[in-house]
């Protein structure tokens, strides 16, 4: 019986399409509430963080800390237009989601997919 030299790279495993890091970050960013608000509210259209916060009904730094936390997990990013901020979410988020048949309400991570279903506004 002959045998066969296999190489490290003719063996290695192949990628995991999942991949789990990834999604682990996206799902880590999205476990407040208030970021799933927010991102609900993004998908209308871009917001300063003073809309933001009024929706919320929370102070601005608070959103801030939420806003900060959604674009280091890739999923929204900030346009300055004069003194303002606006904050919308990155193309694609929902697009990709909608090109594959899902309804605009949900969110597409690769990984899993979440329906953001309307609401109706919160008591002010």
């Amino acid at each position: 019986m002959r045998r066969v030299k296999v190489f490290p790279e003719e063996r290695a495993v192949p990628k995991d399409p999942l991949d789990p890091s990834r999604c682990a970050r996206l799902l880590a960013a999205l476990a407040a509430p208030e970021r799933l608000k927010v991102v609900r509210f993004l998908s209308d259209g871009p917001h300063t963080v003073t809309e933001i916060a009024d929706m919320l009904g929370v102070p601005a730094v608070n959103v801030s800390h939420h806003l900060n936390v959604l674009k280091h997990a890739g999923l929204i990013r900030g346009t300055r237009k004069g003194r303002f901020v606006h904050y919308g979410l990155k193309p694609g988020v929902l697009e990709e989601a909608e090109a594959a048949g899902v309804p605009r309400e949900a969110l597409n991570l690769g990984c899993c997919r979440l329906e953001l279903p309307d609401c109706p506004d919160p008591p002010r």
